[in-house]
């Protein structure tokens, strides 16, 4: 019965809140279809409006209309007695996997996703040529995708000679991005996660029209960054916790630092090697 709840959420956009009604409703799955709005309120530790705006952002009229829905999942399942609530024992988790556990399970299918759609090496072959190619490199991502586009930056710098990292908007990001144009670059990277700025969407539209080739890591093929790209990544984002999980657009990150690497194996080897023996040099690291 929980996978049958949890369906109703796939691929919904939802706000934490949301989220967190949307994992209440999953683990309590077995009288889910007979809680009312400020039951799940409670349960979730928030607002009855939220609830209902909740269910609106699914595309229900109100929250009854999405209790009836979960109601007829029941009946379907042949599930529908009166609910009681039974606590299970301490430590089974009800003879079930729990919420984390699941999220960890989904993340797992997204990896195997992308792995499979790794089997073709064209499009990550030719991002990471362009990538290499390009000097300087402009790493683009905002908010949530910020902490990525620094992670796949501090690892490019090893083997590029110009990588810029551009993690703030406003102004100053059609500023620096103005500035690695004037400077040489021919392309860009780009991560856009959700809940997509809109001003990173200004900025590769921007870039494009400067003349930029634009690759973007995005979380699926019908995000709204890639009709605004040359050439588009995707791997999934996990939904199911509060906050999204990027294991599989960090493990992209990854596969395309590889592809720059295949892209100009010599200038790469040489420049690893020089930060080798500067390393050393410096006692950087512990023995």
């Amino acid at each position: 019965m929980q996978l049958a709840v949890a369906r109703l959420f796939e691929g919904a956009r939802l706000t934490p809140t949301q989220r967190r009604i949307a994992g209440c409703l999953v683990e309590h799955a077995d009288r889910a279809a007979y809680l009312s709005s400020g039951e799940v309120a409670e349960l979730a530790s928030v607002s009855q409006p939220s609830v209902t705006r909740f269910a609106t952002a699914l595309g229900y009229d109100g929250y009854p209309a999405l209790r009836r829905h979960i109601r007829d999942l029941v009946v379907q399942a042949g599930t529908a007695a009166v609910p009681a609530p039974r606590p299970a024992p301490a430590g089974t988790g009800g003879g079930q996997r729990n919420k984390w556990q699941r999220a960890i399970d989904a993340e797992r299918d997204h990896l195997g996703r992308l792995a499979d759609q790794l089997a073709d090496r064209t499009a990550v072959r030719r991002a990471g040529e362009l990538l290499a190619a390009s000097r300087p490199l402009p790493v683009v991502g905002l908010r949530a995708a910020a902490p990525l586009a620094s992670y796949f930056g501090f690892f490019a710098a090893k083997i590029h000679p110009d990588v810029r990292v551009l993690d703030h908007g406003g102004s100053l990001l059609a500023d620096r991005l103005e500035q690695a144009r004037v400077a040489g670059a021919r392309a860009m990277l780009a991560v856009v996660l959700p809940r997509y700025p809109r001003e990173v969407l200004d900025a590769l539209r921007e870039a494009r029209t400067a003349g930029l080739a634009v690759v973007t890591i995005t979380d699926s093929p019908a995000s709204p960054a890639a009709a605004r790209s040359d050439l588009t990544l995707a791997a999934p984002v996990g939904s199911q916790l509060v906050f999204d999980l990027h294991a599989a657009p960090m493990a992209l990150a990854m596969v395309l630092l590889h592809a720059m690497c295949d892209a100009a194996p010599a200038d790469a080897q040489r420049r690893l090697e020089e930060f080798e023996q500067s390393a050393a040099r410096r006692s950087v690291f512990v023995p």
